[in-house]
């Protein structure tokens, strides 16, 4: 589960071969990485967090469109030490600029394949805008399979150039739980990316999680404040 604009292969090459048609050039970028912990919406999922992802994006008649495929493998809350859980995501993302803001219409498939539950699918609604001290968005997560157990999470985030291959991010995100009228956590990041060679850059990251609630049927339902950490490397091309 990754926050994360994140389908699979077969949409990925369908999205290459549209593209194609229209004369339009497609970008692909493979990543992976390592997280001490598999933090999702503030809650704490597991430790040892391995994971890796395929995504490929276009614009087509004005429209950016995204999409890819994740996958983690980590070992579960409460693991005995060899209990290991994975999880597949695919997404798909159609964004558009309309000047004053950005708007996006995205799909998520979960595919839990140990011990984290049923499969569920999402669809989410994004508004971004650059607001010059920080690129802001808000974004409203609601799940298909379920209630509407709407998710809504506010991001700020900037990047400062170090240098001509350096670059330091940082983010805060804070997540509310409509159902439950409560804030749910306020997550910190930061993350430093070394562009070693054209088109590749390695991302070592540290990042704080503070849960806001305890409530039952929230994300941080349990879990306490996290401070976890890991690296990205990803390539494009």
């Amino acid at each position: 589960m990754q926050n994360y604009c994140k389908t699979i292969g077969a949409m990925a090459a369908a999205s290459a071969l549209v593209a194609g048609n229209v004369q339009a050039e497609v970008e692909y970028e493979i990543h992976t990485g390592y997280s001490s912990e598999y933090i999702f919406r503030g809650g704490d999922l597991g430790d040892n967090l391995f994971e890796v992802g395929l995504d490929a994006s276009t614009e087509i008649a004005g429209l950016a469109v995204s999409a890819g495929a994740w996958s983690g493998f980590f070992e579960s809350s409460g693991a005995t030490g060899n209990e290991i859980d994975a999880e597949v995501d695919l997404y798909a993302e159609v964004a558009k600029d309309f000047g004053f803001v950005t708007g996006a219409v995205g799909y998520i498939y979960y595919w839990n394949l140990g011990s984290l539950g049923d499969n569920f699918q999402e669809v989410y609604f994004s508004a971004s805008r650059d607001l010059g001290f920080a690129q802001a968005s808000l974004t409203y997560f609601w799940d298909v399979n379920g209630d509407n157990d709407g998710y809504t999470e506010l991001a700020l985030g900037r990047g400062f150039a170090l240098s001509e291959c350096l670059t330091l991010n940082v983010g805060a995100t804070l997540g509310y739980m409509i159902e439950q009228t409560d804030f749910t956590a306020l997550t910190g990041k930061v993350s430093l990316d070394w562009a070693f060679v054209e088109n590749a850059k390695l991302s070592p990251f540290l990042a704080v999680s503070v849960p806001l609630s305890d409530v039952g049927g929230t994300y941080t339902e349990g879990s306490g404040n996290e401070l976890f950490a890991g690296s990205m490397l990803s390539v494009a091309f």
